[in-house]
């Protein structure tokens, strides 16, 4: 690492006559700053940065607007992409130029999907596997499959697969404890660990996890897998601390209601879906478009100093009070 030290050879005087810019202003010798580098050598202050300037250039943002915006030429792997927000998810990034690889346990399914983004207007480059994040073989070949497609680099990870069980906490058998732990947490914790080389190898990482607003804030029937979200949520942060020095950033989105498939039978009782309308500043569902599109930006260059966030999408809910409508 670089040391610097500061010698100041004299006092400081006033001085005379006073300079007009500040009544407080002192003349003062230059002072001599050395810098020591990891060798122990010594070189000048101006060296030093620009030797920091050198080692740190590689994790600056692209200078032009359009790269900013642009994942050409970037891989990512997307779990879950065949519905709801996954799907919104794999959508944007190819759409923005990136290569995606994404995985589900149905394969008509997955097989439908693929078909759908090869033959469609945009073509999209997305590639498929069958997979359930839950068990850890599994999810091992997933890991190997993607390092085998993308030549041992990977610039994106998006945890994007979660699952719920609405039960009173009393009520939750210790097999519905672990699947919920299995799927939602410690699927997101290994694939990290298996991404991790690759999203090194690339040179600049983004990971990405789908957390959710019960992470934030208490939701009825919810405990244990807002349980799994805090811990993603933590993840999160410990993550952009830990990977930084490899240029990786660990990012969360955390959204409320989105109209998905996962949302439908709940939100199929209309007193309840008009206690979540009041509940909801911008009284209405969010979109998986709404969710993806900030995605792709956490996973943008644009994004390059953003890490170590977790972000509600949510139209206002988690920040909401008492906001009586008839007052």
């Amino acid at each position: 690492m670089y040391t610097t030290s500061l010698l100041v050879r004299q006092p400081c005087q006033a001085a005379s006559p006073p300079l007009k810019t500040h009544p407080l202003h002192l003349r003062c010798p230059q002072p001599t700053l050395h810098c020591s580098t990891p060798s122990g050598t010594k070189t000048s202050v101006a060296n030093c940065l620009c030797l920091g300037l050198r080692a740190s250039s590689a994790t600056l943002p692209p200078s032009s607007r359009a790269s900013r915006w642009s994942l050409g030429g970037m891989t990512a792997l997307v779990t879950g992409g065949t519905r709801g927000i996954g799907h919104a998810i794999v959508e944007e990034l190819a759409g923005l130029g990136a290569t995606v690889h994404t995985c589900a346990r149905n394969d008509a399914e997955l097989c439908s999907c693929l078909k759908k983004w090869k033959d469609g207007e945009e073509s999209f480059q997305v590639t498929g596997s069958v997979c359930d994040v839950s068990s850890r073989a599994d999810r091992q070949r997933l890991g190997d499959t993607v390092s085998s497609l993308f030549n041992g680099k990977l610039n994106i990870l998006v945890n994007n697969v979660g699952t719920n069980i609405r039960k009173p906490i009393v009520d939750i058998t210790a097999e519905e404890f672990s699947a919920l732990v299995a799927t939602n947490f410690e699927s997101v914790f290994h694939l990290c660990q298996l991404a991790y080389p690759l999203l090194k190898a690339s040179g600049s990482g983004s990971v990405v996890f789908t957390s959710s607003v019960s992470g934030f804030v208490s939701l009825k029937s919810m405990s244990v897998q807002g349980a799994t979200k805090g811990a993603i949520n933590q993840l999160t942060r410990s993550l952009a601390c830990e990977w930084a020095n490899d240029n990786i950033r660990s990012n969360a989105v955390a959204p409320w209601y989105i109209k998905t498939s996962m949302v439908e039978q709940v939100l199929s009782n209309r007193e309840y879906l008009e206690e979540v309308y009041d509940r909801t500043p911008l009284h209405r569902l969010g979109d998986p478009a709404e969710v993806s599109s900030l995605v792709a930006f956490l996973c943008l260059p644009a994004s390059s100093y953003i890490t170590g966030q977790i972000i509600c999408v949510d139209g206002g809910m988690s920040v909401n009070g008492f906001c009586p409508r008839t007052y």
